[in-house]
């Protein structure tokens, strides 16, 4: 068994893997040892047998083995001169096909191990500024589906989970996996934590979340750590541990049962504003240089927010009144398709 903390890489490819490249050729010798058996049964007559009788079909799949691996225990032979050309023009060049085949196999599934090292090394070399999402299910898609819809490139993520299962799924996906805990430092440093830009942590439970979030600060005291939590209890310890931001699930849910049961319009559109792409988007942009100077309402999109020097001020406070260079506005956005329901 592989030790506990073992981390394995996982990067997306569009080539077969290796067992898939060794059934298909196991089927190709197959069909080629199949042809020789019946070869030699239509001309059964043709062959001698030292042990004398005639060839049964049985003994038609032991020539061909025997023939093809080039074994030849020389007692069974072709005697007539139709079953010695059909030995000369068909099965000899079948045995040479034969062993291409075993011996491609072989060389086959060295070529794409080399090749996977290759592929690993060129990409721990050269990762740098990713996302790394630590867990794989429904809050670790959604995410990784929002991060997709703007724009983020697959390559870009990296996904940690212990289950290899869900691990392939992901390189199915086209993104890069990482088998292991992510509550282990050296799990995480296969993911090259280190040198990632955000952390996404959507482990199913509250305190996997903290140790996970442990680990990615002290690996990384620069990254930005968004984290997702069921209780709200939990949010100052995961605070406390080093993420930047943390979500209440159950609370968030809970809020938007409410809100949609007494303004069941208000709650349609913030499910929309959560499904980005599908209608309304909020989307956080910098100040055009034309923008400069003048009030946050006046924007041509409707604005709910200003960032200035790190800080998210509503579109009320009074600093909104005039924008300055290197501000940053949260807008309201349109791609004119709202759902149907």
């Amino acid at each position: 068994m592989p030790e506990r903390g073992a981390a394995r890489v996982l990067l997306p490819s569009s080539r077969p893997g290796p067992m898939r490249a060794v059934l298909r050729r196991v089927g190709i010798a197959l069909l080629l040892l199949f042809a020789v058996v019946a070869a030699v049964y239509a001309d059964r007559d043709g062959y001698r047998d030292n042990a004398g009788g005639p060839l049964s079909l049985l003994d038609c799949f032991y020539y061909a083995t025997v023939t093809v691996s080039t074994t030849g225990y020389g007692d069974i032979t072709p005697v007539s001169q139709g079953a010695r050309l059909v030995n000369i023009v068909f099965v000899t060049p079948v045995r040479v096909l034969f062993l291409i085949v075993l011996v491609g196999t072989t060389l086959e599934v060295l070529a794409e191990r080399t090749r996977a090292d290759w592929r690993l090394s060129r990409w721990r070399g050269r990762v740098r500024d990713h996302i790394v999402v630590a867990g794989y299910g429904t809050k670790g898609r959604s995410a990784i589906k929002t991060l997709l819809t703007a724009g983020v490139d697959r390559e870009h993520i990296v996904v940690v989970d212990p289950d290899p299962r869900v691990v392939a799924e992901a390189t199915e996906a086209g993104l890069v996996g990482v088998i292991g805990d992510a509550t282990r430092s050296s799990v995480l440093r296969q993911a090259a934590v280190d040198r990632a830009r955000v952390v996404v942590v959507a482990s199913a439970r509250d305190d996997t979340s903290v140790l996970i979030t442990l680990t990615a600060r002290q690996l990384n005291p620069s990254a930005k750590i968004q984290a997702a939590v069921r209780e709200s209890e939990n949010v100052p310890l995961l605070r406390q541990s080093g993420a930047d931001h943390v979500i209440t699930t159950s609370e968030a849910a809970g809020r938007l049962l409410g809100v949609s049961t007494s303004q069941p319009n208000v709650s349609e559109v913030i499910e929309d504003l959560l499904e980005q792409g599908t209608g309304l988007d909020l989307v956080e942009r910098e100040v055009r240089p034309g923008e400069v100077g003048g009030p946050l309402r006046d924007l041509p999109e409707p604005a709910i927010a200003l960032v200035r020097d790190g800080r998210t001020l509503p579109y009320d406070d009074g600093a909104c009144a005039r924008l300055e260079p290197g501000d940053r506005v949260i807008v309201a956005r349109s791609n004119g398709r709202w759902r149907e329901r």
